[in-house]
């Protein structure tokens, strides 16, 4: 359980570019969470979209019709405009809550800026490209080596100093490489070398996340995750893969939790 029974450790999914497995891997995460035995809830920030939202439903369908549990988190949608609304969501589901995963929007909005200021773990999953990687921050086009850190990491500092400020706790922000290609090696190398230089200057840690894999979309109609192998038939040797490569994204969040096994 969390080191401290009484409080709710906040994870935030937030990026503002799209198409990242930004949802994909908050949702991994918060079941991941349920199957160790955690109390989980779930906040959807993104009411267009609502893919996390969608994915849960599609989960508790499928548990409904095969007629067996599976770790299932609580979950609600914000409507993306009140503020009470927002605040009462977020009181409801902390509740006896041991984590509380909050998926925001792909764009610049207030409530994920809100969310990102009560984060524990703040994540930004991005993909292995330049496009991406300019979200956080700017490269020279010669040298690739970084020039300054963007709009975007400077918003997550100011978030950080004010929470420190205000309670004296840290934002531990992970940036997740998600969809790390084994194509393009010199374009990796520099985006690797680049993340490693701005994470020293505006202070988060780099783990490797979800790869680009085909099972990640087909799981997505049953609601089903890789952690429910046994739920979706034979595994070939990419479901393999892509479990060993959520057990690794679980233990590089580093989150406040016993070393308990992820699953069989």
């Amino acid at each position: 359980m969390s080191t401290d029974p009484h409080k709710t450790h906040v994870i935030v999914f937030a990026n503002e570019k799209g198409g990242t497995g930004k949802s994909t891997t908050a949702v991994h995460v918060a079941i991941a969470l349920a199957a160790r035995g955690h109390r989980v809830s779930a906040l959807d920030l993104d009411h267009r979209q609502r893919t996390m939202g969608r994915y849960f439903d599609n989960r508790a369908a499928t548990i409904a019709r095969v007629g067996h549990t599976l770790p299932m988190p609580r979950h609600m949608t914000h409507d993306g405009e009140s503020l009470a609304r927002f605040t009462e969501q977020l009181d409801e589901l902390s509740a006896a809550a041991d984590f509380l995963v909050i998926d925001t929007p792909g764009r610049d909005d207030r409530f994920a800026r809100m969310a990102a200021a009560r984060a524990d773990t703040l994540v930004t999953p991005m993909n292995d490209s330049f496009v991406d990687f300019d979200l956080i921050g700017q490269v020279d086009p010669i040298t690739y080596k970084v020039t300054r850190p963007s709009f975007y990491a400077e918003l997550i500092w100011d978030a950080r100093k004010a929470r420190a400020k205000a309670d004296g706790s840290t934002i531990d922000w992970v940036v997740l490489r998600n969809r790390l290609q084994h194509i393009e090696a010199r374009n990796m190398r520099r985006v690797s070398e680049a993340l490693d230089q701005l994470a020293k200057r505006v202070g988060f840690r780099i783990i490797p996340g979800l790869g680009e894999r085909v099972i990640y979309r087909e799981l997505f109609p049953n609601g089903l995750t890789m952690i429910d192998s046994r739920d979706f038939g034979e595994m070939g040797l990419s479901h393999v893969a892509a479990r060993q490569e959520l057990r690794e994204m679980m233990s590089g969040l580093g989150l406040p939790e016993p070393a308990l096994p992820l699953f069989a």
